[in-house]
């Protein structure tokens, strides 16, 4: 019987991972740039560190976590989100006390949730991520924001909407919600078991109901602009400051609150605008998270931070038609005839690979066209041609596969030559 792939995974091929390994390429150079250092973090943690960091009330906890019980009797969850176990570790390892502040971290790998797979969402993706934590700056936040716009740009993406919002300090969360609370008591009743449930825990959770998204009273609620306090205020305006004078083009939509409980003053979303992209069309979320390390053990430590699905940006690109220009192809394929000139090119081709270069030769005892076939779907930019009686005398053919040129070249200098070719 064969066994197939679970619903929600899937096999990243060659042909198609090469992309996935220029955009993490691409990630790591622009977080260089920026100064964030890659942490690595368990795929599994203690549930607890999710239902007290990501919230109880959210969709992931109540209903997308992949948890079980190990063999100790211990609750544990793969990660569904990279945020809380980078704080996690942040508080456990004392990064607050490093004398480089603030600490400044990106993360890629897969996360889990258990939800209905779909086009560009799968219940195994892999999120690329960074958090800043320990400044209050407003301009970290235009720094986090800027990163990620610029990583979209410099892939090739231009059908992008930058979508901020804030969701102010403690005191004005409490006003909002006492707010929030008001507006959709009198026909909570009206609304899913969900919401219901939120009312009173977090009614913020309201506003990013998949299900009632459409309720008339969704429309008509207190916006979180409107219970902003003076410090709120000045924090928002000075983050909007920032993204202007970096050129960052963005729009303020009061309704985003985004879906984790760790959430406090901004607020962002890119979103594509790409023709097809699909009904979702979020790339990429994040936010603040002031108090997050405090509600983990640690110290008060603000923090900024976003996470994007690498999923979601290959469909992007996709739906805009960029041209990647992932298959560059090799510098060299080996074509032999007879066994001796077989026998030499495995030695050859090590040379090769040893001196900088992607090589190939035959492994399955092709015929010379074959082999010409071979190295037209590999793309060689050259085939060096030997044959036994090219190697007893000491001769090798290099074939210019663009223009056709052949030139006849002494064996024990052809890595030589071929060095100056590429020069």
């Amino acid at each position: 019987m064969s066994i197939s792939i679970p619903r929600g995974t899937q096999d990243i091929l060659p042909g198609d991972v090469e992309l996935w390994q220029q955009i993490e390429q691409k990630a790591r150079e622009l977080c260089e740039k920026y100064q964030y250092q890659e942490i690595r973090t368990p795929i599994f943690e203690h549930t607890e560190l999710f239902s007290r960091g990501v919230g109880d009330t959210t969709d992931i906890v109540q209903k997308e976590m992949y948890t079980f019980e190990d063999r100790g009797s211990r609750s544990l969850t793969l990660r569904p989100e990279g945020t809380a176990p980078v704080v996690r570790s942040f508080v456990e390892k004392k990064m607050f006390g490093y004398a480089k502040q603030p600490v400044k971290l990106y993360y890629m790998g897969p996360m889990f949730r258990y939800e209905r797979p779909q086009a560009g969402r799968f219940r195994q993706f892999v999120q690329f991520g960074v958090e800043a934590l320990g400044s209050n700056d407003p301009a970290i936040d235009a720094e986090v924001i800027s990163l990620v716009m610029n990583l979209y740009k410099e892939m090739g993406l231009k059908k992008l909407k930058l979508i901020i919002n804030s969701l102010g300090d403690k005191e004005s969360r409490q006003a909002h919600r006492d707010a929030l609370i008001q507006h959709f008591q009198p026909r909570i009743g009206e609304f899913c078991s969900d919401c219901q449930k939120r009312l009173e825990k977090n009614p913020l959770r309201i506003l990013d109901c998949k299900v009632d998204r459409d309720h008339e009273l969704m429309e008509s609620a207190p916006s979180i602009l409107d219970y902003l306090n003076e410090e709120s205020k000045v924090y928002f305006e000075k983050v909007q400051k920032y993204l202007m004078m970096l050129e960052i083009p963005f729009e303020v939509d009061s309704n985003l609150v985004r879906g984790l409980d760790y959430y406090n003053h901004t607020t962002f979303e890119v979103m594509s605008d790409a023709e097809g992209f699909g009904a979702i069309t979020t790339l990429c979320g994040g936010g603040r998270y002031n108090g997050l390390a405090e509600e983990l053990g640690g110290p008060e430590t603000p923090g900024i931070g976003f996470a994007l699905s690498i999923e979601r940006f290959i469909a992007a690109l996709k739906a805009e038609g960029v041209d990647t220009n992932i298959n560059e192809g090799i510098d060299c394929y080996l074509a032999a005839l007879g066994e001796e000139a077989k026998d030499y090119t495995v030695g050859l081709l090590q040379k090769l690979r040893l001196a900088g270069f992607s090589a190939e030769r035959d492994y399955l005892d092709r015929k010379f066209k074959g082999q010409f076939k071979a190295a037209d779907r590999l793309n060689a930019r050259y085939v060096a041609i030997l044959g036994d009686d090219e190697l007893k005398n000491n001769i090798i053919n290099v074939k210019n596969m663009e223009t056709g040129e052949q030139v006849e070249v002494a064996l024990d200098s052809f890595i030589e030559y071929f060095q100056e070719l590429q020069q």
